[in-house]
């Protein structure tokens, strides 16, 4: 049975949550969630590595001790560390971490102060009023305990696109290998590119004689099968998600990938706007009486209700259709137009590489810049730069920009935005920097005014360049902290501020419906990775997908310039 990178991620992502529950240090908690982001950025997969006989200590972050451990859970598919982990851990604590927004510390804090070990007492506590006493706790998290409870009872709860991937890869792989078959295409969320994922739907076209569905029923990866049919069957993989494959005739190909596409909302729509004009549309075709007149393609289907294509990403019933009907949908941003990554970390504070390690990674992706933008002091888990230590990393920077060619590094830092709306770090060092990323790192708590204050303030310094994840969500462990988005989008419109689209794939901050409201007043977006090791540039994919999503094009995007005009964007407003 394979184990994917994102096998082993998510359990080093455990066992940081168990030590958390149980009450470890903080530094070998993230030691744990370090490997796990690490491993999950790489651009191969571990298996293949060790069957090339790569040393994985030599992967920069893992080291021999957890080399060994993946080693181990390449082997047998498990870890005795979390089984023991998990043995010690009492009750059902290990179940509701799976609600979303209660991460190890939160799932600890409501045990120690409330005893509710079990989902049921848990459901009583939040019922009755006990968790929204808590300090940093409230009613929108008490309510989104009970659903997340109830979520998590009924196993619906949702998945991160990116841990969906590697699964939808291999069975797509897996699928082309059948024989006679055509065309293997996923659709649903994950093809609409949403932030998380239920179940994954697949669709294959195949000439008579395909052992497709055999073929799909004896994938390794299979858990469970639930049923096998001509046409459909559907299994349970050993992650959890439930997986449909459908064949389909070549005649009705589009009809049934716009259908399975979805959402519903938007299928709806059309459906709707085919009726108007005596068309019936369903998975089949489009059809005028019982005429087949569309369907082959999706491009056909959009064709018989007088409208252009409309990308997947688009497709959520949010005015797409109506500004499809006006020929004004947005050229959609896409990887290409990305020109460099604003938002990278350094061995100097919380990454996993050299500076010269980072540039070479943005390099090999043909950026013409990037910027280092470590950690400020104020991060003290990530050992952020003090004055001192930020000048030392400067230096380097000027170095390194003085030796090479046809690349341009960037001199940064991911500064904190203090309780006061102050910076971590005084004018004087700022005003050396090419770019600042401002962040809130602590204080979650604040009331909805206080924290937008605090981000208004913020960027009145004429240094702040981005505010960066914005809401401080962590998608299925934190909620975002309570902030007036529209306001801080205002406030960045009337200052000549950024606000960024982080990548990476537990965060993918802003949400999809704040970066279109961001260009609607005028905001420009930085997309970035918040890389920590040169695998994780590869999250740039997400952040452009979440981009695409939010209705933005390239020049709604800072760093799809040039470096001469990103230069002269950083220096306006300083």
């Amino acid at each position: 049975m394979p184990i994917h990178n994102s096998d082993v991620a998510q359990i080093f992502n455990d066992i940081g949550d168990l030590l958390e529950i149980q009450g470890e240090n903080q530094f070998r908690i993230r030691a744990y969630r370090t490997a796990a982001q690490t491993v999950s950025g790489l651009g191969e997969n571990l298996s293949a590595k060790v069957e090339k006989g790569e040393d994985l200590s030599n992967i920069s972050g893992i080291g021999k001790d957890l080399a060994d451990k993946i080693a181990i859970v390449l082997e047998t598919g498990s870890l005795p560390m979390l089984d023991n982990l998990k043995r010690k851990t009492p009750g059902e604590l290990i179940t509701i971490m799976k609600i979303g927004g209660l991460g190890g510390k939160r799932v600890k804090k409501i045990y120690d102060e409330l005893g509710t070990a079990t989902l049921d007492q848990l459901k009583q506590a939040a019922s009755a009023g006990k968790i929204s006493s808590l300090p940093g706790f409230g009613t929108k998290t008490e309510q989104s305990i009970l659903e997340g409870i109830e979520q998590v009872k009924q196993g619906q709860g949702r998945r991160l696109w990116a841990e969906v991937e590697e699964t939808v890869n291999a069975l797509v792989d897996y699928l082309h290998q059948a024989r006679k078959v055509k065309k293997v295409t996923v659709a649903g969320s994950f093809r609409r590119r949403k932030e998380t994922v239920h179940d994954i739907d697949v669709l294959a076209t195949c000439s008579k004689g395909s052992n497709i569905m055999d073929h799909f029923t004896s994938f390794d990866e299979i858990d469970k099968v639930v049923s096998r049919g001509e046409t459909r069957s559907t299994v349970v993989m050993r992650s959890g998600l439930q997986a449909d494959l459908r064949v389909v005739p070549q005649v009705s190909y589009g009809a049934a990938l716009h259908y399975f596409t979805g959402s519903k909302e938007h299928n709806i729509a059309i459906r709707k706007r085919g009726v108007k004009r005596g068309l019936t549309i369903n998975e089949y075709g489009v059809f005028r009486k019982k005429d087949r007149v569309a369907g082959k393609t999706e491009q056909e289907v959009y064709a018989a209700v007088k409208l252009p294509y409309i990308e997947p990403e688009l497709r959520e019933n949010r005015e797409e259709i109506e500004t499809a009907e006006q020929s004004t949908l947005p050229e959609l941003i896409v990887q290409d137009d990305i020109r460099g990554d604003l938002h990278m970390h350094s061995v100097y504070t919380d990454g996993r590489e050299s500076i010269e390690s980072m540039v070479k990674a943005g390099r090999q992706r043909g950026y013409d810049y990037v910027a280092i933008t470590d950690h400020s002091r104020h991060v003290t888990v990530a050992n952020g730069l003090d004055v001192k230590r930020l000048r030392k990393e400067i230096e380097e920077i000027d170095s390194l920009n003085d030796s090479i060619n046809g690349m341009h590094v960037l001199k940064g830092i991911e500064l904190d935005i203090l309780e006061d709306g102050s910076l971590d770090l005084p004018d004087e060092v700022l005003k050396e920097l090419d770019i600042a990323m401002c962040s809130i790192h602590y204080k979650f708590n604040l009331s909805q005014k206080q924290q937008t204050e605090r981000v208004i303030k913020a960027m009145d310094n004429r240094y702040f360049t981005a505010l960066s994840h914005p809401t401080g969500r962590i998608i299925n462990d934190r909620p975002p902290y309570e902030i007036d988005v529209n306001r801080i989008l205002e406030a960045a419109a009337e200052r000549g501020c950024f606000v960024e689209v982080n990548g990476q794939p537990d965060r993918l901050d802003l949400a999809d419906h704040y970066c279109r409201a961001a260009s609607e007043r005028g905001v420009k977006c930085i997309l970035s990775t918040d890389a920590h090791s040169a695998g994780n540039l590869d999250f740039m994919r997400h952040a452009v997908a979440q981009a695409r999503r939010g209705w933005l094009q390239a020049d709604d995007v800072v760093n799809t310039r040039t470096y001469t005009d990103l230069k002269k964007i950083l220096t306006q407003r300083r």
